[in-house]
């Protein structure tokens, strides 16, 4: 069979059944070999991030992507994306009119891998671990507007919001809200090391070399009790140092499959037809690319810097020259494909002008050249991102207005130097915790925003933010995002530059590619089975 690419169009989920256990056959492919992933995501336990599996702390789409296949929650996305359903919980709902308590009835009899039983005392138990623990690198931000947690019986759960909140139930379909075993994590610190205690579709064995997982096998749990049906019995993940490395795995039949992060290169490559047993399948994603600024810092807290900056880079190069036809320029931190995106930055911007940015510079007081440091992650989004970054040296420095310097720090040092406010400004990453613009806003402008940012906005914050939670509609929070986004292209805390593309390589005996990754880069394993390749 001739390697061919396969676009999975967004229209497609809107064909495919509500729940993600309900396209293909139920059964379980039961050869005893497991299916094997690669990918370049890294897991190691260090001082700073001791619990790399632990909801209370892990908040980035690798982690995030082992998690929701060992722990349940109470909902959970479609395998297509879209609302959330039911999961762990036979039903949910608003109980009021004003979005502000929401009710959840669990499965009867659930019980977690370990074989102790899970009650509503459990998601209570789990909920409040992570607001106590209340990590600064973590998920907390997605929970910190639940008030109070009632368990009227063992399968019955309320909770109390502190304001209405439309956008709820996405947030009970996150990780932040995966439901841990009581008796195996304790309440106020978090849980060290790679061992978890769950109650999802997979159990995990992990082998570790000098405090680093090498590898991790995902074996069907037994005990598992909810609304998704596994089509294999154990899945492998193998974790490579480099995306070259990953591709010769999969040439070789090493692995079966291999996703985050191809990079662009092999993405053309494969789409070429390097390989006759390999198909690359394209499928729509929200990822998005953006320069974040400390606001507090000498130079980057001149709004006539960030300005400036935002009107001289050039995205439409920057995606042509370093990541071709697997990303697209974003003028927004909302990306194109998620409801109530507009073009904010390039409506105040337009094409890049170095004449505007120099009067700009010179109307805010701010001599030229002006030195900067950008700082990236060297093993976290990809061997492309170096070149990203000295494309956005060249293009500022070419300007003559900038005097610019980049480094590159591993993630494990990266992530809480960063979060220490201790770079200017610094390229980061994001992957949607669930399909909605709220989760582009509230992340990056709420107080306990993700990146510990010191930017303020009074308007965003205490009253857009609020208004479009109150609306059950989505769309009927348009205006208020829209205006949100006017404010961030205005104040420039953060730069939108791409918006990406998501694809999987897969050996052609393996079935069930089209669904391994949902819109919001949701890493699917049980949707994945062993055919017969052509």
């Amino acid at each position: 069979m001739n390697r061919k690419t396969l676009v999975m169009p967004a229209v497609l989920g809107l064909l495919a059944p509500v729940l993600a256990a309900c396209g293909g056959s139920d059964e379980a492919s039961g050869d005893g070999k497991p299916i094997v992933i690669g990918t370049t995501d890294a897991f190691v336990s260090t001082s700073d991030y001791p619990a790399p599996f632990d909801p209370a702390l892990a908040y980035e789409a690798g982690a995030w992507n082992i998690l929701r296949n060992t722990f349940q929650t109470l909902m959970a996305l479609p395998r297509s994306g879209g609302d959330p359903v039911p999961e762990a919980a036979e039903k949910c709902g608003f109980s009021d009119q004003k979005n502000e308590s929401y009710r959840c009835t669990l499965h009867g009899g659930m019980k977690f891998a370990n074989g102790n039983d899970l009650t509503s005392e459990d998601v209570k138990f789990s909920v409040e671990r992570t607001l106590s623990i209340k990590n600064p690198n973590g998920p907390v931000s997605l929970l910190a507007n639940i008030d109070t947690v009632e368990t009227p019986s063992d399968t019955e759960v309320v909770f109390h919001l502190k304001s209405p909140d439309a956008t709820f139930p996405h947030k009970l379909a996150t990780p932040a809200a995966a439901i841990v075993d009581k008796d195996s994590y304790d309440g106020t610190k978090l849980r060290e090391g790679f061992a978890i205690d769950g109650s999802g579709p997979y159990t995990i064995d992990t082998q570790e070399e000098k405090g680093e997982v090498v590898s991790a096998v995902f074996n069907k749990n037994p005990n598992y009790r909810g609304n998704l049906k596994l089509k294999n019995d154990k899945v492998e993940m193998r974790f490579y140092s480099d995306s070259g490395a990953m591709e010769k795995a999969l040439q070789k039949g090493s692995i079966d499959l291999m996703t985050r992060t191809m990079s662009p290169d092999q993405v053309d490559r494969l789409e070429r037809g390097s390989s006759e047993n390999i198909e690359l399948k394209e499928m729509p994603g929200q990822e998005i690319r953006y320069l974040a600024f400390d606001t507090n810092d000498s130079t980057t807290g001149k709004k006539a810097v960030r300005q400036a900056v935002a009107q001289v880079v050039d995205r439409q190069a920057l995606v042509r020259d370093v990541y071709e036809r697997t990303a697209e320029p974003l003028y927004s931190i909302v990306p194109s494909s998620v409801g109530s995106h507009v073009n904010s930055f390039f409506n105040k911007y337009g094409d890049p002008d170095v004449t505007e940015a120099r009067k700009t510079l010179r109307e805010g007081g701010v001599d030229t050249p002006v030195e900067l440091n950008l700082t990236y992650t060297t093993d976290h989004y990809g061997s492309a991102t170096a070149k990203e970054f000295k494309t956005l040296q060249a293009q500022l420095n070419r300007s003559g207005l900038f005097d610019v310097s980049v480094k590159g720090v591993p993630w494990k040092k990266f992530r809480p130097a960063q979060s220490n406010r201790e770079y200017a400004a610094y390229g980061m990453g994001w992957f949607p915790d669930f399909p909605d613009p709220d989760n582009f806003i509230d992340p990056f402008f709420a107080k306990d925003n993700f990146l510990n940012s010191p930017y303020r906005n009074d308007t965003i914050r205490t009253q857009l933010i609020p208004q479009t939670r109150q609306q059950a509609q989505r769309t009927a929070a348009a205006e208020d995002f829209e205006k949100a986004q006017d404010i961030v292209a205005d104040d420039v805390p953060v730069l939108p530059l791409w918006q990406g593309k998501q694809y999987v390589a897969a050996r052609d005996d393996i079935t069930g590619v089209e669904w391994a990754l949902n819109s919001s880069s949701v890493l699917q394993l049980w949707e994945l089975s062993r055919g017969i390749g052509a």
